[in-house]
């Protein structure tokens, strides 16, 4: 199983996904919306999404809103250099929404965790 890691930031997203590696998981990267799209329809082995908020185009709320439209239920939890309010961290279908700080690390390998076993 691979997780997804959608950034438009390449150095946060590389940053993301070597924390990911180091906590024992495959990853895949994609740098916007579109791409996690096409990664999503060419890897069937994707079991869980880790998208930044804040994109260009399509911000990370939209696409988890498209892919459940689209009947994708894969887990996803959501990052965000801003403190998530309780109406964001209740968006039907996000696992888990997460700050971009210094307890990144510890609470990631907690959601990845949590979001894999439900």
């Amino acid at each position: 199983m691979q997780i997804l890691v959608v950034d438009d930031d390449p150095l946060a997203g590389e940053m993301t996904a070597a924390l990911l590696e180091s906590q024992g998981h495959a990853t895949l990267l994609a740098n916007d919306a579109m791409e996690a799209v096409d990664q999503l329809d060419t890897h069937s082995d994707i079991g869980l999404i880790i998208s930044d908020m804040n994109m260009p185009l399509i911000s990370g709320l939209t696409l988890l809103a498209m892919l459940r439209e689209q009947r994708n239920c894969l887990p996803f939890i959501l990052l965000t250099g801003d403190t998530p309010d309780a109406a964001l961290r209740g968006t039907p279908g996000l696992n888990a929404c997460l700050r971009k700080d210094a307890e990144l690390a510890a609470n990631l390998e907690a959601a990845v965790n949590q979001a894999l076993v439900s």
